[in-house]
């Protein structure tokens, strides 16, 4: 009974009993809170913007319960919209984080296509005889002894012709990575 005639007072903007409600309830609250989260400010931070929600909204509100229960539970779920709010804000970071992940590794795709083309082009630059040696070799993985069959020549020439494909690409790698 006293709790209705109270709330009424409230509903009415009664500054004195906002003043009560203020002084009894807020550092109950506060502790209420600090459990959950344990970070004093963002207890205090909640119980206020309750306080404050519950003065603004006064005349729309309605208990049918304990006032303190239904300061509690307006607590409880403030802190609840708390978590959500920084579970989003956790979620777009890990959208950020995952962008700039892709975004790295579409340029290591970009810089690995480029180092592809250049490297082609070096094949390209090779003589024709040293260029088919090296193919065979490296890029349909046949060894040197059928390579010397295949082209009849000696595994020494196809040797010779290796060494020569190799120091031309090393050489043109390394006027590339300058």
């Amino acid at each position: 009974m006293i709790d209705l005639i109270f709330i009424q007072k409230l509903k009415q903007g009664d500054e004195i009993a906002y003043q009560i409600l203020y002084d009894k309830y807020y550092q109950w609250l506060c502790n209420y809170v600090f459990k959950l989260c344990e970070n004093k400010k963002l207890s205090e931070d909640i119980v206020q913007d309750v306080l404050m929600k519950f003065y603004e909204n006064r005349l729309k509100i309605t208990i049918t319960g304990s006032l303190k229960n239904y300061l509690f539970t307006s607590c409880h779920n403030q802190f609840l919209q708390h978590l959500r709010k920084k579970k989003i804000k956790f979620d777009d970071l890990d959208t950020i984080k995952w962008e700039v992940i892709a975004s790295t590794m579409n340029t290591q795709e970009n810089h690995k296509q480029t180092k592809l083309k250049k490297l082609h082009q070096y094949i390209d630059e090779l003589p024709p005889r040293c260029k088919e040696i090296f193919v065979k070799n490296k890029l349909e993985k046949t060894i040197y002894k059928d390579i010397a069959e295949d082209m009849d020549i000696s595994v020494k020439t196809v040797e010779n012709q290796m060494s020569k494909a190799l120091k031309h690409l090393r050489k043109r790698a390394n006027q590339f990575m300058l």
